[in-house]
């Protein structure tokens, strides 16, 4: 399995005491197909090509929407 890392680290709350630890990237895992992988507080998923999109698709909507993509 080859994985490349494109975010790791400590995302904290705004305001609370409370934070969890996020990594995702690629991996090829499953038959060297091209998939993205996250690990939440540990916790990891390979998601099919079709629940990745769906993410990328929901992720560029809010940044947009949040007006990042300026």
């Amino acid at each position: 399995m080859a994985t490349t890392m494109f975010f790791e680290g400590i995302l904290k709350d705004k305001e609370r005491d409370i934070s969890m630890e996020m990594e995702f990237g690629r991996s090829s895992f499953y038959d060297g197909e091209n998939l993205i992988y996250l690990n939440v507080n540990g916790k990891g998923v390979v998601l099919n090509e079709e629940e990745g999109r769906k993410l990328f698709q929901s992720m560029m909507e809010l940044g947009s929407y949040l007006g990042y993509d300026r």
